[in-house]
């Protein structure tokens, strides 16, 4: 690597009009994946799932962008579509259609008759998860491409920071969708193994916004063709059309890939312990309740739903805040970041109060911030043009295995903490701190 050109060497500057063009869809994408991770536990419970297997249903959506995300960088380095938007947009295009149609699905798990806690409902359920994860892995993973693409190394913090917003904008609006329709009076409870309408209907307008915000980025961004591109990168065309062999590349990957892959494990290993248990363990200590059909435990979806809005709104502040950190000081941001993260974390199992844990929710944001906020900058300043959508999503693989790593021990763990979801919220502590320490691996390169 140490003879190639930075990737974004050689690019020329973009009008931030243009940055936020490329970014837009993201919000979209972004609040399809939040009503997901938000409102998937209380789906699966509300139709009879047993809170004991909610990991069998939260391994499915990291092993679908595990395998989805480096087959779409693969063969999105060697496509050019002008008539369906380029190189990336074709692939964004197909992932909005397929996760808007399966948005429409999902929150109906219940309502098909299946019964409640049959295997017809569950088996629907993870199958449709499964389906929206990996459209929206396909319409998401054109974004960060983009950005590695078409921005040059100057503007790459504010790209990143762009989409970062974004990103939390989606979230927040997604996270307080069921919130704000139950106090317009959209019903909030249902009979026994029927998902709410507040959640049906917020998916259908999650549904709208990814149409709408999807199509602002087709219609207003225009990819470099592969001589243009090429002649940026300093490569030539036949450098993205030929080799691509993803154990050759991960062989040759800058260290940089592999020390953030580390950080990324950690932290990803600890939301996913979020967005499992988060709903069930504000219901036991706020709520006093278990029972997944309890008006009792739908206020505490609906809450989670708000916190984890607060966490968003978190998130946007603090990333303007790292934007300001000089670079000299960047791990010390991130690890600052993620240790504050996991103090918030640790301190779910000790608040019993509604509000209170607002203030748990903003330290966890404040480690999502940082989680977006570095690891691409880090490794797409270490990377040259050369397959830049393969190596993205092959990097994916440390946000998926994570998930999946965490999943699998849910099994083990859940029960020997007396299956209780309030108990996991240590463990998601714990490993977030390990995080914060692991920053001091990281060295920040830059290809040459």
């Amino acid at each position: 690597m140490s003879q190639e050109k930075s990737a974004g060497a050689g690019l020329p500057a973009l009008s931030k009009s243009t940055i936020w063009m490329i970014n837009f869809g993201f919000l979209g994408v972004q609040t399809a994946f939040t009503l997901q991770s938000s409102q998937m536990s209380r789906i699966f419970q509300t139709i009879g799932a047993d809170p004991n297997n909610l990991g069998w249903f939260f391994i499915l959506p990291p092993l679908a962008g595990l395998i989805v995300q480096p087959i779409i960088g693969y063969y999105s380095d060697r496509t050019w579509a002008p008539k369906l938007g380029g190189r990336r947009l074709p692939y964004l295009l197909l992932g909005m259609i397929v996760a808007v149609i399966v948005m429409l699905l999902l929150p109906n798990s219940g309502s098909f008759g299946f019964g409640y806690g049959s295997l017809a409902a569950l088996w629907f359920g993870a199958i449709t998860v499964a389906l929206l994860d990996l459209s929206s892995n396909v319409a998401m993973q054109p974004f960060k491409m983009m950005v590695g693409d078409m921005v040059n190394d100057d503007q790459k913090s504010y790209a990143y920071g762009i989409q970062s917003f974004l990103s939390n904008t989606g979230a927040v609006l997604a996270a307080i969708f069921p919130f704000v329709l139950t106090w317009f009076g959209v019903a909030n409870i249902a009979k026994k193994g029927v998902v709410p309408d507040s959640v049906i209907i917020s998916f259908y307008v999650g549904a709208a916004l990814l149409i709408v915000t999807s199509l602002f980025t087709v219609f207003r961004v225009h990819e470099y063709d592969p001589a243009t591109y090429a002649m940026y990168h300093g490569i030539s065309e036949e450098d993205n059309t030929e080799g691509g062999n993803w154990f050759e590349l991960l062989k040759h990957a800058p260290k940089a890939f592999w020390t953030v892959t580390l950080v990324q494990f950690f932290c990803w290993f600890a939301f996913q312990y979020l967005w499992t248990y988060s709903a069930g363990a504000i219901a036991k200590n706020v709520w006093n309740t278990t029972n997944a059909t309890s008006a009792g435990y739908q206020a505490a979806g609906n809450w989670y739903g708000v916190l984890a809005a607060v966490q968003s709104i978190a998130a946007v502040v603090w990333s303007y805040v790292l934007a300001k950190v000089p670079n000299k000081y960047h791990k010390a941001g991130y690890a600052g970041s993620l240790l504050l993260g996991a103090i918030g974390f640790l301190s779910v199992f000790f608040i019993h109060s509604q509000g209170a844990l607002i203030f748990s929710y903003i330290l966890v944001g404040i480690a999502w911030a940082g989680m977006n906020t570095y690891p691409l900058t880090i490794v797409t300043n270490a990377l040259s043009g050369k397959h830049m959508g393969t190596y993205l999503g092959l990097f994916n693989g440390s946000i998926c295995l994570p998930q999946i790593v965490a999943s699998l021990l849910s099994f083990a763990l859940f029960p020997l903490l007396g299956s209780s979801q309030v108990n996991m919220f240590i463990v998601a502590g714990i490993v977030m701190a390990c995080g914060a320490l692991s920053v001091g691996a990281i060295k920040e390169t830059y290809a040459e």
